[in-house]
């Protein structure tokens, strides 16, 4: 793996820290969206300081100044502007004007990210709103990102996203972990938060790099805190399965040139072994107490890939039984196109372009480059090269991630010199 540079790890360091830091300044200013702006604002001013003076010997309490001096600033500035001075004793109490006082959770270094992943996805909000928050806020994915994720319009989830954040301003929200039933409430949105996170982080959806292994190791991270808080459910052990028998693979997914690399094609011996005996270990649990939610699925299915020793020694009738269960559960247009491949590698290439017709009225899929990439790879394998080129390009084409782009046009060249 290539090194990072320093501002990749500045980056990265943002990246992580960026939602710790939002739990304490919401917590001393129970502000959700005036706190949110005030960090950003910190973020900013780190990305610009840091490569010049050098990272501080404690970057977060560094951000969490920073932060609180900007959300102080903006309350008196508004209290003079109004002279209200009795709103701004209201809002911000005098002990929490002390930029540099810290209670003694934030000297002891508390770890607040959990605590948001939750309040963010309170049941107040529509799921798909505190999905999109909490994306934004803990994930730190852009608006751009988390509209790829939905396959909605950007506009249409800044929209989301800004409504949400107003809600749990004026929701008055305890920023506190919740009771054992308000748990139950919420649980389904935050590990789809998390397994969006994680997504995003093992296949980058826009930019240079194929994988962002901040946002995927904080995604494990989160869920073994989760798993930690509740040892016995099901779905919890499922996606950490899941996670941990991707990410695996990391080491073996990219080429020196950045390109990304066809699991088929990997080097079996890169693959993390201890991630995917823990993983198998968890996913085996999950199912013997009878959950058989998404995440068990999906990670029994990526268990099955890992134990294999060579990609020809794949059982993929296994695969395909676990994906035809999937589908009777799931309407993610994502898992229809894995089932459709499935297909194809028990019943052929034919088998499988067939399912692909249904996906091609699938609005959610429209323009999205994994439909034709998908298609390509079948058409390549059902020996129609003409049309297999023409989909490569076609998905090249639509795709934001720079790796898979090349990668694409690669495959589309690949056929091109073999039929010149």
């Amino acid at each position: 793996m290539r090194p990072s540079s320093p501002d990749t790890r500045n980056e990265h360091l943002l990246r992580e820290l960026a939602p710790q830091v939002l739990g304490v300044v919401i917590r001393r200013f129970h502000d959700f969206a005036a706190s949110e702006d005030a960090v950003q604002e910190a973020l900013l001013a780190a990305a610009m300081q840091w490569p010049r003076e050098g990272v501080p010997d404690d970057p977060r309490a560094w951000l969490i100044q920073v932060a609180a001096r900007r959300i102080t600033d903006h309350v008196r500035a508004e209290a003079a502007r109004r002279r209200r001075e009795e709103l701004v004793v209201s809002l911000v109490p005098p002990e929490l004007q002390l930029v540099l006082a810290a209670d003694s959770d934030e000297a002891e270094g508390r770890d607040d990210t959990l605590v948001l992943l939750f309040m963010c996805c309170h049941p107040a909000l529509t799921l798909a709103s505190a999905i999109a928050l909490t994306l934004r806020a803990v994930g730190g994915l852009t608006t751009a990102e988390i509209a790829r994720a939905f396959l909605v319009p950007e506009a249409t989830m800044a929209q989301r996203i800004s409504r949400a954040k107003q809600s749990i301003k004026t929701s008055g929200v305890p920023f506190q972990l919740p009771t054992p039933e308000e748990t139950a409430q919420r649980l389904g949105a935050v590990l789809h938060v998390l397994y969006l996170i994680f997504n995003e982080g093992y296949t980058t959806s826009s930019g240079p790099e194929l994988q962002r292994t901040d946002l995927s190791s904080e995604a494990i991270r989160l869920t073994r805190m989760l798993h930690s808080r509740l040892p016995d459910d099901g779905d919890i052990m499922g996606l950490l399965a899941l996670m941990l028998l991707t990410d695996a693979r990391s080491e073996a997914r990219t080429a020196p040139d950045g390109m990304p690399i066809p699991l088929p094609e990997q080097d079996r011996s890169l693959w993390n072994q201890q991630a995917i005996s823990e993983g198998v270990a968890l996913v085996t649990t999950a199912l013997s107490k009878g959950a058989v939610g998404e995440y068990p699925l999906q990670a029994a299915i990526a268990a099955v890939h890992d134990e294999a020793a060579r990609a020809e020694d794949t059982d993929w009738p296994q695969i395909l039984a676990l994906y035809e269960v999937l589908m009777g559960m799931s309407d993610n247009p994502m898992v229809a196109l894995n089932h459709a491949v499935a297909t194809a590698m028990v019943h052929g290439p034919h088998a499988g372009l067939e399912l692909l017709k249904a996906l091609d009225a699938d609005g959610r899929l429209a323009g999205h480059h994994r439909l034709d990439a998908v298609r390509a790879h079948l058409l390549e394998r059902a020996g129609e090269m003409e049309a297999a080129i023409a989909h490569y390009r076609k998905a090249a084409g639509r795709t934001t991630s720079i790796p898979e782009r090349n990668y694409l046009i690669t495959q589309a060249a690949r056929l091109s010199d073999a039929g010149a």
